[in-house]
């Protein structure tokens, strides 16, 4: 089962995030194989981090919870909220294996939450833009609750424009980068 897992920054946290780093890392070591899409977040400027995104691979809604609650920097209070959501992979593939590689360009992640009828669910044109991408689930798999995408976009508006925007009642935009060790 496949689930998104974002992780945010409490504010006056970068301290915390970057003393904890290394066992952030060591901890992530461990679901290498299971990951699908991994990285933070950015501020404005580029570099200051406000979240961290997790889409992995997992045995069942409670591994993810467990993945999710474990990790040292929600332990440790980096982190204010924690959105977890089955996901499925529409592309069938992994951020490693999007076709315009690692650099280059803006990349955003976009969350569409649902309001009312699904959307979105196949797979939209530009596919070659998409660096991961599918609908949000609950914890059965049963019920649609949104879309989710990393996407690599001349701006936000023009990420967010990927979605039929008048089926969500909210869509979020933010800044992300591939993540992982360097």
């Amino acid at each position: 089962m496949e689930f998104l897992c974002y992780h945010r920054d409490r504010a006056g946290s970068l301290a915390l995030r970057l003393e904890l780093g290394e066992r952030h890392w060591a901890y992530m070591d461990r679901f290498e194989a299971e990951l699908i899409a991994r990285g933070p977040t950015l501020a404005a400027d580029g570099d200051t981090p406000t979240g961290s995104l997790h889409i992995v691979d997992l045995a069942d809604p409670a591994a993810a919870r467990a993945f999710a609650f474990d990790e040292p920097n929600y332990q440790a209070g980096v982190y204010r909220d924690v959105l977890l959501r089955r996901w499925r992979n529409l592309l069938g593939r992994t951020m490693w294996d999007f076709p315009g590689g690692r650099t280059g360009g803006n990349r955003y992640l976009v969350l569409g939450f649902g309001g009312g009828r699904p959307a979105d669910l196949a797979v939209p044109p530009g596919r070659d833009e998409l660096i991961a991408y599918g609908p949000l689930l609950s914890d059965d798999g049963a019920a649609w609750l949104g879309t989710a995408m990393l996407v690599r976009s001349p701006d936000p508006d023009k990420a967010r424009a990927v979605l039929t925007q008048e089926r969500y009642a909210e869509i979020e935009v933010h800044s992300w980068t591939f993540g992982g060790r360097r």
